[in-house]
């Protein structure tokens, strides 16, 4: 085995920690909606880090080691111009605010809402086989994680059968996520996400300085520097050799965060979790915040281990990681496991368990997230809008933790059988085109457009689904395509909004009634709205400020504004600079050090400062769950007017 007693003994100790948790917050689920969106009692901090933690899982963690790999620094300078996007999206509450409004417990309740039952069938059932689809390689990843990492054996002796590694780890990572779900719902999920969250931060901070301080500039510099012409790991503009991984997957990326808010349901439970629908949208506001530890440790981790397994100084060590990769079955398998097996020659006694820890836990909380996401979507909007008469609430809990179970067995199987030819991120493009490459039409012209028919909707659900599955078949077969998954992906979205807006226009009548659904006017429900907003847009409000915001509020927007302008300005200036002085291999080697130590830094800060605010939300939230009403009636089942 490859790590000790000591390394294992960090797992086992959260683990437990974890169980605790969830068995204190069993006593508070009470109702369909705890169990569905934690009774809507949520604040930022608490949804913010939960839902970051909830999205990450180890398998984005192996997958953004693989993208990261091969792109090196040289996608991150284009991915500062991606901070202005997401902030217009989340300083404008863009889709989140009117989602939360709507007060739908699901998507595809709301598409009943705006729609209709049948396509809320429909869409139910399209998500949920995306999702599963999309969800089927989890475990996968994650147990050759373990099995390699750990250095276990593929196969062991119990009670005179041989049995296989591979799936019994499967099963026991599994059942830990099935128990955590089961006891408390989304409450169990929130509260566990978020505290994992906060451990995982600290390990990422951890991890990269220990790095930074184990190899010298030098090291780092000379081992990026071997690459083929034009595929630069360094200088962005040097890069037209760069395949995937390229300027043209994150510009596609940038379309899809616009036209996909909210659309894929993974993490569907945050989207209704928040308390109000100004909660929700300063949540999606620190989510510009909540993610630099992360984003910096899967950022340089990666391109730290190119450099090292490029240099002639570690020489002995690379030959070591090479003789491991070889004896695996497959290049996918390979181009998984480089960044871990390569860990293992590097990293000491400690930090080892620590990193197995951070795969543990972020294993744990993506797959009670999606357990129970894809598990309430095939309830919600497939089997309970098929009843006619009304479940009662122990029946309701019943079937969602049924589901939960189908949906563990059918990825447990998909994880033994299918086989993984593409990088992962590829295959969660594609496969989520599935369903998102129509939804997103859907869902913004559902909330924003009165003239927006059933007839529209129906047509960009089958174009962006035909899409995704003529990709898929393709590139199952041919993986050499020269289409990849995610040209399918941007070909899906484009088709599905023009698809939309044509035969919506086509077929409108009479316009929705918007305020109505969104609960606005003489519509409003106490309490849902701090302040009402019914003057012109001026002053602070250009900025997206209006008078539901503190002075807190305001100064988190002031501060997230200069953090991303900052970003940008940088690439405004050093665009500039590069064409008109030059910059050499050496000069962006230099500013990416000091962008990941400036970016280290604001991770301490931002670590404390959500713990703090998170553990207050967990308190608030626990209180309300205590003392308030619950509502039979709250299921998200739709009850229309006679």
């Amino acid at each position: 085995m490859n790590l000790s007693w000591y390394d294992w003994s960090i797992s086992g100790i959260l683990l437990i920690l974890m169980i605790v948790v969830v068995l204190i917050s069993k006593r508070y689920m009470r109702s369909v909606a705890d169990f569905l969106s934690a009774g809507r009692t949520a604040g930022r901090y608490l949804v913010s880090v939960a839902e970051g933690m909830g999205g990450l899982g180890s398998i984005t963690i192996i997958a953004n080691f693989e993208m990261n790999y091969q792109a090196g620094f040289a996608l991150t300078w284009w991915g500062f111009t991606m901070f202005l996007f997401v902030l217009i999206i989340t300083v404008s509450g863009w889709v989140v605010y009117r989602f939360r409004e709507t007060r739908a417990l699901t998507m595809a309740q709301f598409f009943e809402m705006r729609y209709s039952r049948r396509f809320r069938i429909f869409a139910g059932i399209l998500a949920f086989i995306a999702g599963i689809i999309n969800f089927g390689i989890f475990p996968s990843v994650g147990a050759n994680f373990f099995i390699y990492y750990g250095g276990l054996p593929q196969t062991f002796s119990l009670l005179g059968l041989e049995i296989s590694t591979y799936a019994f780890t499967m099963i026991v990572l599994l059942s830990i996520a099935i128990f955590f779900v089961f006891a408390g719902g989304q409450i169990a999920v929130m509260l566990t996400d978020f505290l994992q969250g906060i451990f995982v931060n600290i390990v990422f901070i951890v991890l990269v300085v220990f790095l930074l301080f184990s190899f010298t500039f030098d090291h780092l510099f000379q081992g990026l520097l071997q690459v083929p012409a034009d595929a630069s790991k360094i200088n962005p503009f040097h890069t037209s050799q760069a395949q995937d991984f390229n300027f043209w997957y994150f510009l596609i990326g940038v379309v899809g965060v616009f036209y996909n808010k909210l659309s894929w349901q993974g993490t569907q439970a945050f989207n209704s979790s928040a308390k109000s629908a100004h909660e929700a949208k300063m949540g999606q506001v620190l989510s510009n915040w909540r993610g630099i530890p992360m984003t910096t440790f899967l950022l340089f981790v990666p391109i730290c281990i190119y450099a090292i397994l490029h240099h002639p100084d570690f020489a002995s060590q690379t030959s070591v990681v090479n003789s491991q990769l070889d004896a695996m079955s497959s290049n996918s398998l390979r181009s998984q496991m480089r960044v871990p097996v390569t860990l293992l020659q590097f990293l000491p006694l400690g930090l080892l368990g620590a990193f197995a820890a951070i795969m543990l836990s972020s294993f744990i909380t993506c797959h009670d997230t999606y357990l129970h996401s894809w598990g309430s979507i095939f309830v919600q909007d497939f089997l309970m809008p098929l009843r006619k008469k009304p479940l009662t609430p122990k029946q309701h809990i019943r079937i969602l933790r049924l589901a939960i179970i189908g949906v563990a067995i059918f990825i447990f199987f998909f994880s033994l059988l299918f086989k993984q030819t593409q990088y992962i991120n590829m295959f969660f493009a594609i496969t989520a085109a599935l369903f998102v490459g129509g939804a997103g039409a859907v869902i913004i012209g559902g909330l924003y457009w009165k003239k927006g028919t059933s007839a529209g909707a129906w047509s960009a659900m089958f174009v962006g689904s035909a899409t995704s599955v003529v990709g898929i078949i393709i590139l199952y077969f041919d993986e050499n395509f020269f289409i990849n998954g995610q040209w399918f992906y941007l070909i899906s979205m484009v088709g599905a909004m023009g698809t939309y807006v044509v035969i919506s226009l086509l077929t409108n009548k009479n316009d929705f009634n918007l305020n109505k659904m969104l609960h606005r006017g003489s519509y409003a429900i106490e309490g849902e709205h701090q302040i009402l907003e019914t003057e012109p847009v001026k002053g602070w409000r250009v900025f997206g400020i209006n008078k539901e915001f503190s002075r807190k509020d305001k100064l988190i927007y002031i501060l997230t504004y200069v953090w991303v302008f900052s970003w940008v300005l940088v690439f405004i200036i050093g665009t500039i600079y590069y064409f008109t002085a030059g910059i050499s291999d050496k000069g962006w080697m230099q500013f990416w050090y000091v962008y990941i130590w400036i970016q280290l830094v604001v991770a301490v800060l931002v670590t404390c400062w959500f713990g703090i605010g998170g553990v207050k939300n967990i308190i608030d939230m626990l209180k309300m769950l205590k003392v308030m009403k619950r509502d039979e009636r709250d299921n998200g089942r739709v009850f229309r007017e006679e």
